[in-house]
């Protein structure tokens, strides 16, 4: 049985920095697109970084050059570095998982309809 779990989410104020950490369990790792993908209240979810199978990656525009995505096949972990934390990016952050998938890394961002694995989330929230 997949399994996503994610960790690292927490409260800290505006330019602060945060890193989530989603732990995937049950399933062949490196075949498969994987992002991060966020849900403000009251929101629709949105994608804000992806990684395609052969590692290339896609982020956000909103969050382009504070936030970084990067996995670790062994540990089976991705992970989502946050920087220059701002109040927008509050949030809840899910890890998304994808089999056997052949998106490339901005069709995996833009779509989220193909993730069929995903974690229950970590709330991160930015005071001002």
């Amino acid at each position: 049985q997949v399994r996503l779990v994610e960790s690292g989410g927490g409260s800290v104020q505006a330019g602060g920095s945060l890193r989530l950490s989603c732990v995937a369990s049950g399933y062949y790792y490196d075949h498969h697109c994987m992002a991060w993908v966020r849900q403000a209240p009251g929101k629709e979810r949105e994608g804000v970084a992806a990684i395609d199978k052969d590692g290339e990656i896609a982020v956000a525009d909103s969050v382009k050059g504070r936030f970084t995505i990067s996995k670790d096949n062994e540990k089976k972990t991705l992970y989502l570095q946050m920087n220059s934390l701002q109040t927008g990016d509050t949030g809840t952050y899910y890890c998304a998982a994808e089999e056997w998938c052949f998106r490339n890394a901005n069709q995996a961002l833009t779509s989220l309809k193909g993730y069929n694995y995903w974690g229950q989330g970590t709330q991160v929230t930015v005071s001002s």
